[in-house]
């Protein structure tokens, strides 16, 4: 067969080091399908194209490495393209490959012809149409570098069908370093300074983007932490400061006189530096690898930003705590800082175990958190009400939450993504209106032998517009939120291949999440509950 432009592309792909594809099928991308019978690559073949880019997300954010999508043109591509905004506000490196109508036919009213690059580009670092067959493999490498480099975001390729089909003369991939990721290094004089500030002040504040919410992010943090004395307080939460995993972070937030931002944009998740979320006279140091995000800093705290650089999160923690040290006086607030992080309330204690009565959302939080404890697994978080319940409550070494985006729905695609990056076991957490987003991907996990749990807390209503409706207008005026009483859940889960369990009593929990684990396949616990707001942690 001779050589085509598919065949370059999935050259590129190999030598990217791609080993799996997250991807629903359809005309535009049969040739590149086609080419990667033999290559090595493993197609994970999705039933929704959203699904496949939440797959190749989570996937991403265990790995490390460039999570790669591909569906067809048209509306298969709008699909996908919604799914980029919880990866760009994520931070998390993807590489959506969509088919498209072929160049020469631009214009001319081809077959679900749309611009896509132009769809694409507000929720992605780049966006682009192929333009010649040879120059796949190089756009790759383009894309990888893009998608690694900086602050790490998605990136959108669109391969029109002529472009794919076109033979080629041989064509060599690109060295591996067009690949790789470009630091945007922290130099050392810069370093030097911020940890001259960082000593000079009384309550500083080390604060951390969602890309360093990763596996090899954490040990990141850990290592500056253990060099400057002082925790490193991760956010990734669209619920910012309202974040029930950062405890009564706000209160120590307040107190800071020193802000350090290492690579995370200073935005609506801490209140744009605003008093009183923090104090009016707190300064500020913006160690950040886009140049807007800085001016915008600039403008939101003026001459309280004492110090800007350019460089990616990855490379600044590296640096400072290459040159960071304890002080001695600053021990006693680092402890507030970490005890205010790790505050919850102790009213939720006796809600452990079995108690009598409707499951409440502490109870479910206990019984995944001991669940998860048990197995090592890897924690996924869907948003809604009860996802902040699992935020506040389970504490786990690997996880993955839907992230400052806020987009709900992510979860079982985040989990098939998670369980294929991660051969552990892995429980995904979410609501009743979250699993009907993508509830048909446990067909997925069926086919391609990539089982998790997923715990679906049932209150039969859309709880997060439920409760902004009674707190804001009143319980009278509470309407149009809700979902039918007493759906089965679990029972999708039997139909689509997979292991189903029905708990209505606290009692249950326990030995339903072992059978799930035990059952091999993708599961379902379908737990009733007494619908709760999410937690709102103040002492």
């Amino acid at each position: 067969m001779a050589r085509r432009g598919a065949d370059v592309l999935v050259q590129g792909l190999r030598a990217a080091g791609v080993t799996r594809i997250f991807t629903l099928s359809g005309n535009h991308i049969m040739e590149v399908f086609d080419a990667l019978v033999g290559s090595g690559i493993e197609l994970v073949h999705t039933r929704h194209e959203a699904a496949a880019v939440h797959m190749a997300d989570a996937w991403a954010r265990l790995t490390g490495q460039v999570g790669v999508a591909m569906v067809t043109g048209g509306q298969g591509h709008a699909n996908a393209t919604a799914a980029l905004c919880s990866a760009l506000a994520g931070e998390v490196p993807v590489l959506l490959l969509s088919g498209h109508a072929p160049l020469a036919d631009i214009g001319n009213g081809a077959f679900q012809e749309l611009p896509q690059a132009a769809m694409a580009a507000p929720v992605s670092k780049a966006a682009w149409a192929a333009q010649t067959p040879q120059g796949l493999a190089a756009d790759v490498a383009r894309a990888f570098a893009i998608a690694l480099g900086g602050r790490p975001g998605p990136v959108h390729l669109s391969l029109p069908t002529d472009v794919l089909e076109a033979e080629v003369e041989e064509a060599p991939a690109p060295e591996a370093s067009a690949f790789a990721r470009r630091p945007m290094r922290l130099g050392g004089p810069s370093a030097l300074v911020v940890a001259q500030a960082v000593a000079a002040a009384a309550r500083p504040l080390l604060v951390a983007p969602p890309a360093l919410c990763t596996p090899a992010g954490v040990l990141a943090m850990a290592a500056l932490e253990a060099a400057s004395g002082l925790p490193v307080v991760p956010m990734q939460s669209p619920r910012g400061l309202a974040d029930p995993s950062l405890g009564a972070f706000p209160e120590v937030l307040a107190e800071a006189d020193l802000i350090v931002l290492v690579g995370k944009p200073l935005d609506f998740t801490l209140k744009f530096g605003r008093a009183p979320a923090v104090a009016a006279g707190c300064r500020w140091i913006v160690l950040e690898p886009e140049g807007a995000v800085v001016a915008r800093a600039q403008r939101l705290v003026g001459d309280r930003l004492v110090l800007a650089a350019v460089a990616d999160a990855t490379e600044s923690v590296a640096a400072l705590a290459s040159v960071m040290q304890p002080v001695a006086a600053q021990s006693g607030w680092a402890d507030r800082v970490r005890e205010a992080v790790a505050w919850r309330p102790a009213a939720w204690a006796e809600l452990a175990g079995a108690p009598e009565g409707p499951i409440r959302s502490a109870t479910l939080g206990h019984a995944v958190n001991a669940a998860m404890a048990e197995r090592d697994a890897t924690f996924v978080c869907d948003g809604g009400e009860i996802g902040q319940w699992g935020m506040a409550m389970v504490r786990a070494g690997t996880r993955i939450v839907n992230g400052v985006a806020g987009a709900i729905g992510v979860g079982i695609p985040f989990a098939i993504g998670a369980r294929a990056a991660r051969a552990a076991p892995t429980l995904a957490l979410m609501g009743d209106g979250s699993f009907g987003f993508h509830m048909a991907e446990l067909d997925t996990a069926a086919r391609h032998g990539l089982p998790f749990v997923a715990v679906v807390g049932n209150d039969s209503r859309w709880n997060a517009e439920f409760q902004i409706q009674v707190r804001d207008y009143g319980a009278n005026r509470a309407h149009g939120c809700e979902l039918a009483p007493g759906t089965r859940y679990d029972l999708v889960a039997a139909a689509l291949g997979g292991h189903g369990e029905n708990v209505t009593a606290a009692r249950e929990l326990a030995p339903a999440l072992q059978r799930a684990f035990d059952s091999g396949k993708p599961a379902v616990v379908n737990v009733v509950l007494d619908g709760q707001p999410a937690p709102t942690l103040r002492r």
